[in-house]
């Protein structure tokens, strides 16, 4: 069997072992988590051939370096723009590399995104809690949190060396400073000018930001008698507003139910989006249909799928096309004697 080791030589806050998510367990107070962002999850694991909700390490902006003490294997990173090194060689923020005894991999934060993720061509050793990997980070069940000098172990490792090379950043995987969203539930429960303020003017996202949501600093949403609704399931994305008047984006570590009311919920398709703003980065909203969402998320899985697709087949190299294309194939003789 197979198994590369490596070690943890420095690491930031929140970065923890996550898989494609704890689904079913909401009506028992228990939270989806998984990664903050999505489809960068996806496309790391898919660029190794490994399923998209298989197990990796998401980094937050705190970065993280390893380096490789026993075995190969080969790794992808997707995210933010983060700064890749490789064993001193400066690789591109989407990339997949092969990490052999002796190499160090860098993961730093670069000019935008909030988090990134190595997926390994191997099954990560880690822990597992209601049968999932992924960490909540307030409890720490799950895979778990990563910190200096941790081992990090995969086993089955493997080496595709026909899979290295940089991968294509769409822009459905950068930041998204424009979310649509559908007002509601209780958009009623609010002051009138308080929906023209939502949508009408600019948010900020505040360091107040983590793995349960983000804290925006903009216009104050004035409630009506709102904060004595009933508590009630809560879902990625929604817009909270305590009796502040503060807005709230919940994000991946959110509580299953709450009573602040909801101005509105951000698509699901726009989130991962969200949650690769920086805290001092500007966001602004925009209302849609539910009818239309639906076109738009439905558009959304479409275009994250081709994408996907296309990530997950193999990169030659120049030398691999080179060696398969023909190159002399429009050189012809024109007669027998002159080929002598």
């Amino acid at each position: 069997m197979d198994e590369a080791r490596l070690v943890v030589r420095s690491c930031g806050p929140l970065v923890s072992y996550q898989d494609g998510g704890r689904f079913g367990m909401m009506r028992f107070g228990v939270p989806a988590s998984g990664p903050m962002d999505r489809l960068a999850h996806a496309a790391a694991q898919v660029a190794v051939g490994r399923p998209e909700g298989a197990t990796a390490i998401e980094i937050s902006m705190g970065g993280l370096e390893m380096a490789c003490v026993s075995g190969e294997v080969t790794c992808c990173v997707a995210g933010g723009e983060f700064h890749v090194v490789h064993s001193g060689s400066v690789a591109s923020s989407w990339c997949v590399r092969t990490l052999r005894t002796g190499d160090v991999l860098s993961v730093r934060p670069g000019r935008w995104g909030s988090w990134a993720y190595l997926a390994f061509s191997g099954e990560l050793v880690c822990n597992q809690w209601a049968g999932c990997t992924s960490t909540h980070a307030a409890s720490g069940l799950g895979g778990g949190r990563l910190m200096s000098g941790a081992a990090i172990v995969v086993r089955n490792a493997g080496v595709s060396e026909d899979r290295e090379g940089d991968l294509p950043v769409p822009d459905l995987a950068r930041p998204r400073r424009l979310a649509r969203v559908v007002l509601g539930p209780q958009t009623g429960q609010f002051e009138p000018d308080s929906t023209a303020a939502l949508l009408q003017q600019d948010f900020t996202v505040t360091p107040a930001c983590d793995r349960m949501g983000m804290r925006l600093a903009g216009p104050k949403l004035s409630l009506r008698d709102a904060l004595s609704i009933p508590s009630e399931p809560i879902v990625r994305g929604s817009i909270q507003v305590g009796g502040d008047g503060v807005a709230s984006i919940l994000l991946a570590d959110h509580q299953t139910t709450g009573g602040y009311p909801k101005v509105a919920t951000i698509l699901s398709s726009d989130t991962d989006g969200v949650s690769q703003l920086r805290p001092h980065d500007r966001l602004s909203f925009q209302a849609v249909a539910a009818d239309k969402a639906i076109q738009l998320v439905r558009s959304h899985a479409q275009s994250r799928r081709q994408f996907l697709e296309e990530v997950a087949g193999p990169r030659r190299s120049l030398a691999d096309r080179l060696m398969r294309e023909n190159l002399i194939s429009g050189i012809v003789w024109r007669d027998a004697a002159s080929a002598m």
